[in-house]
C-alpha cells in the first residue's frame, strides 16, 4: 500500500477530504502522500526543493494550481 492508498483507506479522515484526496492525486499522479499529515505534496518539489510552501510544507488538497518558477 503506498501512501495516498493509506490516506484514501484511513477512516479517521473525513469523507469529503479523502474525496478530495482521491480526485486532485486521480488527475496529477506525481502527488506523494503523507500518511502523519493526511496531506498530498508535489514529488518534484520536495526532491527538488522547491519553495512552494503549499506544495512542500502545508500539503496541496485545495491550494490551487501549481506554478513552475523560472
Amino acid at each position: 500500500m503506498n501512501s495516498v492508498d493509506f490516506l484514501l483507506t484511513n477512516k479517521d479522515i473525513a469523507y469529503e477530504i479523502r474525496t478530495e484526496i482521491k480526485r486532485v492525486y486521480d488527475r496529477f499522479k506525481w502527488l506523494c502522500g503523507c500518511p502523519k499529515r493526511n496531506e498530498l505534496f508535489c514529488s518534484i518539489c520536495l526532491v527538488m526543493g522547491g519553495n512552494h510552501s503549499a506544495w512542500t510544507q502545508e500539503g496541496c488538497v485545495g491550494k490551487g494550481r501549481h506554478k513552475a518558477t523560472a
